[in-house]
């Protein structure tokens, strides 16, 4: 009934989990070194040899990796097995029109999916459940690993990805599903559709794993309540493997991270020091069981914090807090990175000036982006039609870059703020 619950693994001791750590970073840093000669450069302009990690104390010793690495590197340049080794990429969204493609071995699918079964365990997932799985399929990392997670635990499985609310709720019905995977805001959405058609007696959905985009506690809340569920939270990022890197518990306390497959640290995002438990900063993993790309050091740009304080839920792996916010300018809208270089690249392909702002809220549980553009003085002679037609350009190649919808509205010139410092692109409106 629990198959996927492994108290040996989650439940075990400090010195445990430190020991396989230990011997799983030593067997990988030398397997990088071996496979890898874009890290090995790295690691050899910082003067770092496999024989000089010992540990996870020496982890501090090896360079980072950042997303320019896996752009630079980009596709194969990280890939640390033989591609006929590998079975599967997934990818985020492009920035710059380059994207981050991960790679999978059958080994890395089958421990990827078993964090994710972790996850689907700890809401209280047996193979008893109908497990209802909305989040994107496709390159996106959602619907393949919380899909591959629910088939371990023994879930009937709905792959039934986003979109189209009629057919989810019939399903959801008729099939009695009682675990929903999906992002809070598509799951805030459900829960709109089923009040308003008179369905919320008819549902049977007992949890729900929401993760990919950013939520506060009153979300939650509201989602709890709307459908009647309790509501976990779950982290990854594709770079990582996806979706199960860590997971919430019936506490809701923070994030366990899987720590038999990821060493986590907190840095100081300005110096890369290391900071001990409990400090707030920047959020590093070291996939430490990874077979075709085994990242080291990576730097998610996510500001957290750290935890060992033991949980009631009884297992011992370090919890993380849900992310405060980033390190760099990134944002994410509907479950999207979205970087204002993106904006800024495609306004200038389009002719404009590089004068915009990012406005960003949350309208009925669902994210909107608003960008506000100044017109050069020529453009703002234009007729009605013209500037009109123009928006509608910069919305099209906006939505081909960015992969979602953002309103485009064309200003005068001179007439977004300035400031004397850094200029000031995003004004968030979300509560998070």
């Amino acid at each position: 009934m629990e198959r996927y619950y492994q108290p040996e693994i989650e439940c075990a001791s400090r010195d445990q989990i430190l020991a396989w750590q230990n011997e799983r970073l030593v067997k990988q840093v030398k397997h990088v070194w071996d496979s890898v000669p874009y890290y090995r450069k790295k690691m050899e302009e910082k003067g770092v040899e496999p024989g000089d990690i010992k540990g996870v104390e020496d982890l501090c010793k090896l360079p980072f990796l950042t997303k320019d690495d896996l752009r630079d590197a980009y596709p194969y340049g990280l890939l640390a097995t033989p591609l006929k080794d590998c079975v599967r990429i997934q990818s985020t969204s492009g920035t710059t029109g380059r994207r981050v493609v991960a790679f999978y071995t059958q080994h890395d699918i089958d421990l990827w999916e078993e964090c994710c079964a972790r996850a689907i365990v700890a809401a209280g997932g047996t193979n008893e459940d109908v497990c209802h799985v909305c989040y994107g399929y496709g390159l996106f990392t959602g619907g393949p690993g919380l899909n591959g997670g629910s088939h371990k635990v023994g879930c009937l499985t709905l792959p039934m990805s986003s979109g189209n609310t009629d057919r989810q709720l019939q399903f959801m019905v008729d099939l009695g599903s009682t675990i929903l995977c999906c992002t809070p805001s598509y799951a805030a959405y459900l829960a709109e559709s089923i009040n308003e058609r008179g369905l919320r007696d008819k549902i049977k959905l007992k949890a729900g794993i929401f993760g990919a985009e950013a939520w506060s506690e009153e979300m939650r809340r509201d989602i709890e309540k709307s459908l009647g569920i309790k509501a976990y939270d779950i982290y990854g990022l594709t770079e990582i493997s996806g979706p199960g890197v860590s997971f919430e518990c019936s506490e809701q306390t923070g994030m366990h991270i899987n720590e038999d497959h990821f060493i986590a640290e907190i840095i100081d995002p300005e110096t890369g020091e290391v900071l001990p438990d409990g400090s707030k900063g920047e959020l590093v993993f070291t996939s430490i069981t990874k077979e075709a790309f085994p990242l080291l050091r990576y730097r998610t740009r996510d500001i957290c914090v750290l935890s060992r304080k033991q949980c009631s839920c009884g297992r011992t792996h370090v919890k993380m807090s849900k992310p405060m916010g980033r390190s760099d300018d990134m944002l994410i809208i509907k479950g999207v990175n979205v970087f204002p270089s993106q904006i800024e690249t495609v306004l200038i392909n389009m002719g404009m000036p590089a004068n915009y702002q990012l406005i960003v809220d949350r309208v009925n549980n669902s994210d909107t982006l608003d960008i506000e553009v100044e017109m050069t003085p020529e453009m703002f002679s234009d007729t009605v039609a013209q500037v009109t037609n123009r928006e509608k350009e910069l919305v099209s190649a906006l939505k081909s870059m960015l992969g979602i919808y953002a309103r485009v509205h064309l200003v005068a010139p001179k007439s977004i703020a300035r400031s004397e410092g850094k200029a000031v692109r995003i004004i968030d409106k979300r509560k998070i």
